[in-house]
């Protein structure tokens, strides 16, 4: 299959200048006819025949470039999906500029919490896809009301904390990889408090067991223990437990904080106080790809048989999975 991509610009409203230009790469499967505007131009059209096309929104870790989940974007244009990644700059607290998935700090305080989305740059990408399926190569080949958040580490947060339809019309799923929703203490909060989550569209979680990040970052919640897994497993069994959508929990063992970014750059963010992955990388990208596929199969296309599946692969003593557990939703 033909994987292709194209670049978008878009606007942040509200942010200040610079930060308030973002670059979207949108991957799609495409089909090559070997026309001369083909050749000319580059642009290839899309495969139409499998379309409308879900769409999953992937919102990156801190100063993680989108290059990296460049494995994971194709992986999913291959199975008739089309992600987005996107690059913003932004300066969300003074004197720290990076790279970001969208972060409305005063949207999270104790007094605003859950009242305004809190993800800066999903309304502007929602606006964006909508302009694409009326005119150019993706003209009406986008399901708008099969949307995935997906996230990575700070990213991976954001998309928890927003999977809100009331929101972020044609939002129906999120999925996230080395995130959690623990509450700093440093905005206000109790020490060892958990944001609660959005309750009404299936949800993904998954970790590893080699989170150096996620442990090296307990402080910031309180004086709980500094474990890889622990606070994305409260998060599923504490801060999800009233979803009324199914949700699913996936510890991938061996897996590090930045397994699902490849390839790895350790120029910036945090990888220094990551643990080594203890099983091979590239089975845990496959085994990633194949549980967010699924998910996306199950729960966005709604088969019945492929939920089944995940639900196997979750639960049936899969060697490279740590835990794994699908939840009913408070509904189902």
């Amino acid at each position: 299959m033909t994987i292709r991509a194209v670049y978008r610009a878009i606007a942040i409203p509200g942010a200040e200048p610079p930060y308030d230009r973002a670059s979207l790469k949108v991957f799609y499967p495409a089909c090559y006819g070997d026309t001369e505007e083909e050749r000319n131009t580059g642009v290839i059209p899309a495969e139409s025949e499998r379309a409308p096309f879900p769409v999953v929104i992937l919102l990156p870790g801190i100063n993680v470039g989108p290059e990296s989940y460049g494995w994971l974007t194709k992986g999913l244009a291959e199975h008739g999906v089309v992600a987005v990644t996107f690059t913003l700059v932004a300066e969300e607290m003074p004197g720290y500029i990076s790279l970001t998935p969208g972060l409305a700090i005063p949207a999270l305080l104790p007094d605003n919490y859950a009242k305004s989305p809190s993800a800066t740059a999903v309304g502007p990408i929602l606006e964006d896809l909508a302009h694409m399926n009326k005119t150019g190569v993706l003209a009406g080949c986008l399901d708008l009301g099969r949307i995935v958040l997906g996230g990575h580490s700070a990213g991976g947060t954001v998309a928890l904390l927003n999977a809100r339809p009331d929101w972020f019309r044609g939002i129906c799923g999120a999925f996230s990889y080395g995130a959690h929703t623990a509450a700093a203490a440093a905005m206000g909060y109790p020490q060892d408090s958990f944001f609660g989550t959005p309750t009404e569209v299936p949800t993904l979680l998954m970790g590893g067991t080699r989170d150096g990040c996620i442990a090296g970052s307990a402080g910031r919640y309180g004086d709980g223990q500094a474990s890889p897994t622990e606070r994305v497993e409260r998060t599923f069994d504490e801060a999800m437990v009233d979803n009324r959508a199914d949700c699913a929990l996936a510890l991938i063992e061996g897996a590090n904080h930045f397994s699902m970014a490849y390839p790895a750059d350790e120029s910036t963010g945090r990888p220094f106080i990551d643990m080594d992955t203890t099983a091979p990388d590239e089975a845990i990208r496959e085994l990633l790809l194949s549980l967010i596929r699924g998910f996306i199969s199950g729960y966005v296309r709604n088969d019945a048989a492929a939920r089944h599946q995940l639900q196997q692969t979750l639960e049936s003593k899969h060697p490279l999975i740590a835990r794994g557990e699908l939840r009913p939703g408070i509904d189902n």
